[in-house]
């Protein structure tokens, strides 16, 4: 697997299968943060340090055969600026990692697994699973951290749990969180006052991107903030609680929609797949806008000729450096959103 095989959303397992409750979750992640002993942080690591770093990382995942199967290897350092964004786009690297000049990533072939080397900590292990599904991401992360460190000694405090770089994530080192679309929510001017609710039960609400972007597309990211003093199945079992809570409001709000507020849901739903279909420039903000409320007439039976799999490909599809990579050569601004308009109409007309 190669970085240009990268683009291909065929090879992405968690926008591809259907997944629990999938009407509302794209997604569900663990990320686990783990350093090894008597090393230091990436950030005071040297060039040979942090080169180091990679190469027993890199050996000790594959030393499970099955696990590490079809996995590569990227150095950040080697691949081009719109490779690096794309991955972020993809969600199997972070904004942090794509700037490093010391870090690495291990991805596996169907991408539901992506090892971050010398990001804020020496490995931040992440797993991605479709639909509500953090069970199955923490079964998959915790099988990952067992084979690494078998070969790897992790820096870990018998009271305190995993030391990382962040005070944050001491303890367990685990990040889950739900990928969620609620549009109905966001419409009618309700999700400010769910999510500040969901702040008091230890969870924070983030961007596409995570923490620093913005929730583009009615799409947010919701994770545990606190690592220390509750186990990991604590902080999953809450976040599960939490999302079933939220998912139900998305879906009541969809049933109650009624006379005008029900006509301007689908005059916009339907207003959006006509731009989709139609426009000659598109940019990357007014396509997740789009391909947002194209999803929710997905869901509510409005539009019946796209799969919700084929919109969620999109989500991930028409980012600046996606389209970038997929046509070869440089593009301005305006090329890219002449590309961009001109592969979503052939996605959503195919």
């Amino acid at each position: 697997m190669g970085a240009s095989e990268l683009v291909d959303p065929a090879r992405i397992g968690w926008i591809n299968a259907p997944g629990p409750d999938g009407d509302i979750v794209i997604s569900s992640r663990i990320r686990l943060a783990r350093n090894l002993k008597d090393v230091p942080f990436p950030h005071l690591l040297s060039e040979h340090g942090s080169r180091e770093i990679i190469s027993r990382v890199y050996e000790a995942f594959q030393a499970n055969p099955v696990l590490s199967r079809d996995a590569e290897l990227f150095i950040m350092d080697e691949l081009s600026s719109e490779q690096k964004n794309m991955m972020v786009e993809m969600h199997l690297i972070s904004l942090d990692l794509s700037t490093s000049k010391k870090g690495a990533v291990i991805i596996n072939q169907d991408r539901t697994i992506s090892i971050m080397i010398n990001e804020e900590d020496h490995l931040r292990i992440q797993t991605m699973f479709p639909g509500l599904n953090p069970e199955k991401a923490y079964d998959l992360a915790d099988k990952v951290d067992d084979v690494l460190e078998e070969k790897l000694d992790f820096a870990f405090d018998e009271k305190i749990g995993y030391l990382t770089a962040c005070p944050t994530n001491v303890g367990t080192g685990i990040r889950a969180s739900v990928m969620m679309h609620l549009p109905v929510l966001t419409m009618m001017n309700q999700i400010g006052q769910i999510f500040s609710t969901i702040t008091q039960l230890g969870l924070v609400v983030r961007g596409l991107y995570g923490e620093g972007t913005q929730a583009n597309g009615n799409l947010y990211q919701i994770s545990n903030q606190i690592t220390l003093g509750k186990s990991e199945e604590d902080i999953i079992r809450n976040l599960i609680g939490v999302a079933r809570q939220i998912i139900a409001s998305e879906r009541k709000a969809r049933q109650n929609l009624s006379g005008d507020a029900k006509l301007r849901v689908e005059d916009k739903i339907l207003r959006s797949y006509g731009l989709l279909t139609n426009a000659r420039l598109m940019t990357s903000q007014e396509a997740l806008a789009c391909i947002s409320d194209v999803r929710l007439g997905v869901d509510m039976g409005i539009i019946k000729n796209l799969k919700p799999q084929d919109i969620n490909q999109l989500f991930i599809m028409t980012g600046p450096a996606y389209i970038q990579e997929i046509s070869g050569r440089p593009l301005s601004p305006t090329e890219r959103d002449l590309s961009r308009a001109d592969f979503i109409r052939q996605k959503m007309l195919k």
